[in-house]
Parts: C-alpha cells; structure tokens; sequence
C-alpha cells in the first residue's frame, strides 16, 4: 500500500447542467468534504460529437430521446470565461481543478496551467488525443472503462511513446454504465491491471449507487477515487442519478481517510495502544490448589490464570517437575 494518501476526485461532470453558479456552488461542497480535486468536462460539443450522434440508456432515460445527443451536449457547455472563473473559485476554496476533454481544448487548459490531465474511458482509443496528452509530459490519469488489458497496454505504448513517464501514470479501473451493477464492478481487476503492468499505479473511478465500492477500492490498495456528486439527485440532467449528494460525499471522504489509517504499516507487533492490555489479558502460571514447599509441580497442581505479570504458560513445560522452592496458596503466582 502505498503512503501516500488517496487522492480523492469529485467528479461534477456536467451537474453543473450548464450554469456557472451552479458549477461555483459545486466546488464549494466539494472542498467542505474534503476531496483533493474536482473534476468538470470542457467540450464544445460541435468537436465532441457528430450532429446526428445517438445518446446512451442512461442519457435518454434523464433527458428524454426528442433532443439529440449534440443538443443535450451543447446545453452543458461552459465558456473558456466560464473556466476561467470556476479556476479562481477553485484556487480559493483549495481544491484541484481537472477538466480535460478533446482536442480542441488541450490549449486551453494547458493555458489554465493544469498540472493533472485526466483522459476519459472514451479516449482510451484516440491516438492523436492520447498523442497529443503524452507529449505534455505532465501527470497523466487514464480511465478504462469498456476496455481490455490489450487497448491498455496499447494506450499505454501510446502515452510513453509521446514523452510521459511510467511512474507520472494512473490507471483507473472503470465500468462506465451508470449506475454500475455490483455484479459488472469487477473491483479485482485494478488489481489485474497493478500486477499487468510493473510500476503503474492504479485506482477507481466509479458509478454504482452509494460509497461502499469506492472505499473498498481503497482498501483494495487504489492511489485514486472519482465518484461523480451533484447537488441535488433530483435534477434535470443525464448523470444526477447516479451521483452522490454532499452529505454521501462527505460521508465517502470520512471512510476513506479511515481506511488509510486503518490499513497501517502491515509490520504485524502490538500496537502502542494495545501494549498496556497485555498484562491484563494474557496469563500466567499459577497454583491450581495449595502447594508445599519441595512438592512438585504437576498438570493438576498448576493452571492457567490472569494477569499475565508472572511466569508466562508458554514455559509451561519448562516448569512441570520442577519442586517448589516455598509454600503456594490457590491463585498464587509460581
């Protein structure tokens, strides 16, 4: 396990539903919670998608099937302005600010001065994109969702190729069907994709329902967490349902720090909080009955008893036939 702590991504997407006072609202719940990052999408649509490109299950079932998915999309865009201030607001509330989405938007954000770029499932597959990111030479987080160990490693060759170093890349595991079934999770394989590839490090990007497959994703040894958060499930928009509240965020945040506590060094030994139970819980040798001076010690005449301040039962063998040097009472430490 790394040392490190977990870096925890909110992911707002597009549950800003286009508004910027929405989106500065987002950032500030998600520093509250104390994740370390938040993440939107910057896309003009007319580069993302075709005119005529069809919407996911999910998208029709929040947003309908009359509007295309190029509509849907430009509805949610933000203004480079609009960047511009979600940054400030970002810097403010000290939270990290990731955003990238296409082509056409790598310029902008390099002028933001980003730092982290995150690549979308949906570019695992787009050579010049990944190019045109691996040659940035930052740091580079790659989500794989509908993806197999080949496209990674493919990506992967890609991304070295252009000029980015092993070590500067996280892959994060990724079913992208929102929300994800827990039978479709296959938390196992982040751990297939960290064993696959020496060195890389890995973690989790998830869309089932609630917070318990993230922090088990931490304890599973994940670097990163994106969950995606909105302010209110109850929203118009394609991915409000399968989001969490702030208080889930919260909630999320709180379990994870735990679980970095809790997983500790792995040096099994007692811990400074345990060492004064020891005494108290551990026994020793004692007298089972009255015993005479010069008698010996037998099985019957010997037991087992707390505290543990005397002769420990592990040298019990040790002690069996000697004779006693003085006069025992029942109870009384050998």
């Amino acid at each position: 396990m790394n040392s490190h702590k977990v870096f925890i991504i909110a992911e707002a997407g597009v549950n800003h539903n286009g508004s910027l006072e929405l989106a500065k609202d987002m950032v500030k719940v998600a520093a509250k919670a104390g994740v370390d990052a938040i993440k939107f999408q910057t896309f003009r649509a007319e580069t993302l998608v075709t005119k005529d490109a069809i919407k996911a299950d999910y998208q029709i079932k929040a947003s309908g099937q009359s509007e295309t998915q190029f509509e849907m999309l430009k509805k949610l865009e933000l203004s480079f302005e609009s960047h511009l201030e979600l940054l400030e607001c970002c810097r403010l509330n000290q939270i990290e600010f990731l955003s990238p989405f296409d082509l056409t938007t790598v310029d902008l954000l390099l002028e933001m001065g980003l730092n982290k770029w995150k690549i979308p499932s949906g570019e695992i597959t787009n050579l010049p994109y990944l190019r045109k990111i691996g040659a940035l030479k930052k740091e580079i987080i790659l989500s794989t969702g509908m993806s197999d160990l080949g496209e990674i490693e493919d990506a992967l060759d890609v991304l070295i190729g252009a000029g980015t170093k092993l070590k500067e890349i996280t892959i994060l595991h990724c079913n992208t069907e929102y929300p994800t079934p827990m039978q479709d999770v296959n938390l196992k394989a982040m751990q297939t994709i960290k064993s696959a590839f020496p060195g890389i490090h890995v973690g989790y990007s998830d869309h089932t329902e609630g917070i318990e497959v993230p922090i088990a994703a931490v304890a599973m040894g994940a670097a990163i967490i994106e969950k995606h958060f909105t302010l209110d499930k109850n929203m118009e928009g394609p991915d409000h349902k399968a989001s969490l509240e702030p208080d889930e965020l919260k909630a999320m945040v709180i379990a994870i720090r735990n679980i970095e506590k809790a997983l500790g060094s792995g040096i099994k030994k007692p811990s400074p909080s345990e060492l004064k139970n020891k005494p108290i819980a551990r026994k020793s040798i004692v007298a089972a009955r009255d015993i005479r001076k010069g008698e010996s010690f037998t099985e019957e005449n010997l037991t087992a008893k707390r505290p543990g301040m005397g002769i420990s039962p592990m040298r019990w063998n040790e002690v069996i036939g000697q004779s006693a040097s003085k006069d025992y009472q029942q109870d009384e430490l050998i």
